[in-house]
C-alpha cells in the first residue's frame, strides 16, 4: 500500500532512547511495530485491519497494550516537549472528547468512577486539560470525567507548569488561589474574568488572542479518530493515544 506510514530513522533515533528494555526473547522490531500502531490510531482501524506489510495484529495490539500501561507514550510525549519547548508563554484549557458505548458498557459501581468517564448534556464523555508552549504545542495533559470543573484540571497541572512570563486563560480558570499560585511560581496570568466578579478583571486582550492556539492544537488532536472518541475502557490507553498523537503531530 503506497499510503503506508513509516516511522524514519531520524524519528526512530530520537525515539529509541525512551524504550523499556528488551528482557529474554528478543521483541519484534521497533520500527515496523510503532509504524503500525500510529497508521492504526491515526485512521481509527481496528487492529484486526492492519495492513500485512505490518506485524501481526496480536503482535501490535500486545505492544500498544503493554507500554500503555507502562505509560512510554506519554513519558516520551513529555521527555521530548522538555527539548524543544517555547516556554515564555503557555496556556491552559480544556475540551470534551466523546466516549462511545463500548467504554462505557460496565455497571457504573464496577469501574465507571475510576475510567473518568461522566455524564453531561451532550451524554458520555470525558474531559481532556491541557498545557502548550506558546505556538500551540502540548506540554502536559491530564483526563478527568466529562462533569468535572476546569479548577481540577488546573489543580492537577499547576504543580508540573513550566518556568515561562505569562499563562494564558479563559474565565474557566479565573480563581484566586490559581491567580495566586501562578504568581508564587512567578508566572503572569492573562486570564479572562467571569462574569460574576463585582469588579472586572484587567487582562491584555491583545495577548489573550493568541489563545486561539491552543484550540487549534486540539482540533488537530481530534483529527484522530481515537482521539476525538474514547474507545478504551482504561484511561491509561486512552491516554497514550492523546500522547501519541500529540507526538506525530507536534514534536517529532
Amino acid at each position: 500500500m503506497s499510503n503506508l506510514f513509516w516511522l524514519t530513522d531520524e524519528q526512530m533515533a530520537r525515539l529509541r532512547p525512551y524504550f523499556p528494555k528488551s528482557h529474554g526473547k528478543p521483541r519484534v522490531n521497533d520500527r515496523r511495530v510503532l509504524s503500525d500502531i500510529i497508521f492504526i490510531n491515526r485512521n481509527g482501524l481496528r487492529w484486526s485491519d492492519a495492513p500485512k506489510e505490518y506485524c501481526p495484529p496480536k503482535t501490535l495490539y500486545n505492544r500498544w497494550k503493554r507500554w500503555s500501561d507502562m505509560g512510554v507514550f506519554a513519558r516520551i510525549m513529555v521527555a521530548l516537549a522538555a527539548e524543544g519547548t517555547d516556554r515564555k508563554t503557555v496556556m491552559i484549557d480544556a475540551t470534551y472528547l466523546k466516549v462511545r458505548r463500548t467504554a462505557s458498557s460496565l455497571r457504573f459501581e464496577k469501574g465507571g468512577r475510576g475510567r473518568l468517564i461522566g455524564r453531561t448534556k451532550g451524554g458520555m464523555n470525558t474531559k481532556l486539560h491541557a498545557v502548550t508552549d506558546a505556538v500551540g504545542r502540548p506540554i502536559r495533559f491530564f483526563i478527568t470525567a466529562g462533569q468535572v470543573s476546569d479548577y481540577t484540571g488546573a489543580r492537577a497541572l499547576v504543580s508540573s507548569l513550566p518556568s515561562a512570563d505569562w499563562l494564558l486563560g479563559d474565565r474557566g480558570y479565573d480563581a484566586g488561589w490559581f491567580r495566586d499560585a501562578l504568581i508564587e511560581k512567578g508566572i503572569k496570568p492573562c486570564i479572562l474574568g467571569r462574569k460574576s466578579r463585582d469588579k472586572p478583571i484587567k487582562y491584555d486582550k491583545r495577548r489573550y488572542k493568541r489563545r486561539i492556539r491552543i484550540e487549534i492544537m486540539f482540533g488537530r488532536l481530534k483529527d484522530w479518530r481515537p482521539v476525538a472518541t474514547r474507545y478504551d475502557r482504561c484511561p491509561k490507553v486512552s491516554l497514550s493515544a492523546i500522547a501519541l498523537a500529540a507526538l506525530v503531530l507536534f514534536w517529532l
